[in-house]
């Protein structure tokens, strides 16, 4: 029997080493070709589940509480953007919420780092999508050094700890780190500058924070470590592959789906009679 993409894709329990793991890859899926072959049958089904998870909310019906909230992580290029328009692109919507979050503002600052987390957390029948998060707080910060080392290391107990929260409450957390190399890196910030029509997307600070790609590595190896739980676990896409990044990510979003079991909620009215009133009217 084939491994599913949770299981594929799911971090290592032990230390992740992300050297260990190659950008390039595509487990569960031979080539390009198959994989686009498939993606608008799966992208339906998707849609398909995404609409049944909000009208079930609507409806009143168990698992009426139930919401799914999307996590994006990655180094700049990694495609976290891309993710969200080829693949949260073929979602409705209405029950659809996505947010990006930059640097904090002065009212952000002074409230708890988690403080505007809550804050775009997706409600009953809802899916969320999150463009970085609330784990900018130990990544960014941990590399720039921008609190005490003490109260970033706190952070990452504070985190399961949210997540679980979260898990009780009805939220599924799929978490993607997006995997690219350096090499590939190079080569898409090369391909912006070159493309008129992408010089809008690269920002002067990307060479910067790209010498600092082994902290961030570190950076990410500490949080995939020790944040990804038995609730809330962390899956590595290889995302040097465009094509291999959205399909991974599409199967991983249904098969998350398929286990919370959205069904079509029944009807509070008498169809009969309002098919009557409906040729009436």
């Amino acid at each position: 029997m084939a491994k599913s993409f949770t299981h594929l894709l799911r971090a290592p329990e032990s230390p992740v080493k992300l050297h260990k793991i190659a950008s390039d890859a595509h487990p569960g899926v031979d080539s390009k070709d198959e994989a686009l072959r498939k993606l608008p049958k799966l992208g339906a089904r998707l849609a398909d589940l995404q609409e049944r998870l909000f009208a079930q909310s609507r409806g009143g019906t168990e698992p009426a509480s139930k919401k799914l909230l999307l996590v994006l992580q990655g180094m700049d290029t990694s495609g976290k953007g891309g993710t969200v328009k080829h693949v949260a692109g073929v979602m409705d919507p209405g029950g659809l919420r996505i947010t990006s979050f930059k640097s904090p503002t002065e009212e952000e600052l002074s409230h708890d780092f988690l403080w505007r987390i809550r804050k775009a957390l997706p409600t009953p029948g809802m899916v969320g999508v999150f463009d970085r998060s609330h784990y900018e707080d130990v990544l960014i910060v941990r590399v720039r050094d921008l609190v005490p080392r003490e109260q970033w290391e706190l952070r990452y107990g504070l985190i399961n700890e949210f997540e679980q929260e979260l898990a009780d409450q009805g939220t599924t957390v799929v978490k993607c780190f997006l995997h690219i190399g350096r090499d590939t890196q190079k080569d898409r910030l090369l391909a912006r500058l070159d493309d008129p029509t992408k010089l809008w997307k690269y920002n002067t600070n990307d060479v910067k924070e790209r010498k600092l790609w082994p902290a961030y590595q570190d950076a990410y190896e500490a949080a995939l470590s020790l944040t990804s739980t038995e609730t809330a676990p962390w899956y590595v896409i290889p995302a040097d592959r465009k094509w291999y990044r959205n399909y991974a990510i599409t199967k991983l979003l249904i098969e998350t789906l398929e286990r919370i079991g959205p069904e079509w909620p029944p009807a509070d009215y008498d169809v009969k009679t309002e098919k009557k009133r409906v040729l009436a009217s």
